[in-house]
């Protein structure tokens, strides 16, 4: 029995709050469980030097965890950003990127923006599904516009976690799970089942490939549901 009596493939509660923010073009507040996280989208039509004069477009993200998103204070960067909040940074933009054509958004940059309000668990995973949520909505205004053609939408992206916890497999962990696993992995997926991104890595002995098949298919079970969340709000 898990510590919050779900069965072995079924997500936390999940709730996703479409344009929360009322001044970014695009914005979504995500929770899987007591995992909270605000994701906001900016559009800015310029690109970076090294893109200019290619005519395609760029997605980045920002993450950051706010310093009581944790049971004790998370104290704010001073001196630079720590390196797991830059790997994680890369891990959402890799992430948008793959759900859309760049060349199709023209030479615009669009800066997702995802804060961590509450943290038990699956915070990069909670980014990249909600930071999907905040961008479509900042693109479907410019389709809407006609300043952006609507085949800028490729493939939308989710993400979801799995690990191995007292030896058995288990999708979405909440941190007290998370702090236990002996296999810990981060998979992002597309709507056409296609894998994105798999972080996997074994905390202690190595894992066999019947486990690590084991993993994805609860990890595409998840990205499913969590897939299907995403569109009831943004088309």
């Amino acid at each position: 029995m898990r510590i919050d009596g779900r069965a072995p493939d079924a997500l936390r509660p999940v709730t996703i709050t479409p344009n929360y923010l009322r001044y970014a073009e695009g914005s979504a507040m995500i929770s899987y469980g007591n995992t909270k996280v605000l994701c906001a989208a900016s559009v800015e039509d310029e690109v970076p030097q090294w893109l200019r004069g290619q005519g395609r477009g760029w997605v980045t993200a920002q993450y950051g965890m706010l310093p009581r998103s944790t049971e004790t204070r998370h104290p704010r960067p001073i001196h630079g950003l720590s390196g797991r909040t830059q790997e994680i940074r890369r891990f959402i933009g890799r992430a948008l990127r793959a759900s859309l054509d760049l060349s199709a958004l023209g030479e615009r940059l669009i800066i997702v923006d995802c804060d961590v309000i509450q943290a038990d668990g699956g915070t990069r995973t909670a980014s990249v599904t909600g930071g999907f949520v905040a961008l479509a909505l900042a693109l479907r205004d410019l389709v809407d516009d006609g300043l952006v053609d609507e085949g800028v939408f490729v493939s939308p992206v989710a993400a979801v976690s799995a690990g191995v916890v007292d030896g058995e497999a288990l999708l979405d962990l909440c941190y007290e799970e998370d702090a236990r696993a002996a296999v810990d992995f981060n998979v992002v997926m597309n709507a056409d089942d296609q894998l994105v991104e798999v972080q996997g890595t074994a905390e202690g002995s190595p894992f066999s490939r019947s486990r690590l098949q084991e993993l994805l298919d609860l990890a595409e079970g998840g990205t499913a549901q969590l897939l299907a969340a995403q569109k009831n709000i943004w088309t």
